[in-house]
């Protein structure tokens, strides 16, 4: 199944949304991790929902969205650019019973959602905190999506093994002139989504499926889709660089006490493994760059 964000329009109604459906990005970003199932799910709706306001970067930048807290959870990650590469990893207990999400994630324990937009144009990165208000993943973002674009919204969202996705509906400001009950009546329609739907129909047959009435007498505009895909390559370059930060003595102490310098790339799930040899290599490399 192939990953995708397909934005429409009900012109009509003055009413927006977009369907994202993830195949195999997340199939690839669950690949040998062993995430138990309830933890798998809020990282798969979570992975959705970021390609969803991914792919409103209208510019490069790397949006990175973060739910921490002191649950059995203690957090979801998901970084995505505008290009929809993707990536993203959650931390748990060894064992996490199901359970309200607010209790997972320890949302009354100071638990917040963390956006981070990073641009090549700012100095720094664009970052907000906001409370973990809402029982389910789509509701803590549908908060966070009507208190930062000023406009109701509603969003559904589901993962399984096979896939994630998310249904998603915003109420532009001219909707009431153009249809006072429009919004109530879609967003009421939209609530009989069932996952499996939202899983399994193409977004023409989903909507179809949700708004059969109004697209028979209306008609909705439905965009291309754009690709999502699962994006971690390796990176040896950073690494070797990091390692030089750390100075030769200090790197030839890790090695002395450990036979090895080993670095974890968590969101990656991958290892990068230096012996002594290549450690001396490393800064040996460095020394015939200084001679010349």
């Amino acid at each position: 199944m192939s990953s995708t964000v397909r934005r429409f329009l009900f012109e009509h109604l003055d009413i927006r949304g977009a369907i994202v459906q993830l195949g195999d990005a997340w199939t690839q970003m669950q690949a040998g991790r062993d995430y138990q199932p309830t933890v798998a799910q809020l990282l798969g709706e979570t992975a959705a929902v970021t390609a969803l306001i991914g792919a409103q970067l209208k510019q490069p930048g790397r949006l990175t969205l973060q739910l921490r807290g002191n649950g059995p959870i203690q957090l979801l990650v998901m970084d995505c650019n505008e290009q929809l590469q993707m990536r993203g990893m959650a931390r748990s207990n060894p064992v996490v019973l199901p359970a309200p999400v607010p209790d997972l994630l320890g949302a009354a324990e100071g638990g917040q959602l963390m956006l981070s937009l990073d641009l090549p144009t700012a100095r720094q990165p664009y970052q907000s905190y906001v409370p973990l208000n809402g029982d389910s993943i789509a509701a803590i973002f549908e908060h966070y999506l009507e208190q930062s674009e000023q406009q109701p919204s509603r969003l559904f969202a589901t993962a399984a093994p096979r896939g994630a996705a998310c249904l998603f509906l915003q109420k532009m400001p001219g909707a009431d002139a153009r249809d006072e009950d429009g919004w109530q009546r879609l967003t009421q329609l939209a609530a009989t989504v069932k996952p499996a739907e939202l899983l399994d129909l193409d977004a023409e047959s989903l909507l179809r499926r949700l708004f059969h009435e109004e697209i028979e007498a209306h008609g909705v505009r439905l965009y291309d889709p754009a690709p999502v895909v699962y994006h971690c390559p390796e990176d040896w370059t950073k690494v070797r660089d990091m390692i030089r930060s750390l100075g030769r003595d200090d790197a030839e102490t890790i090695v002395r006490e450990h036979g090895e310098i080993l670095i974890r790339d968590d969101i990656c799930n991958r290892e990068y493994r230096f012996s002594p040899e290549d450690v001396a290599a490393l800064f040996a490399d460095d020394a015939t760059q200084t001679r010349h």
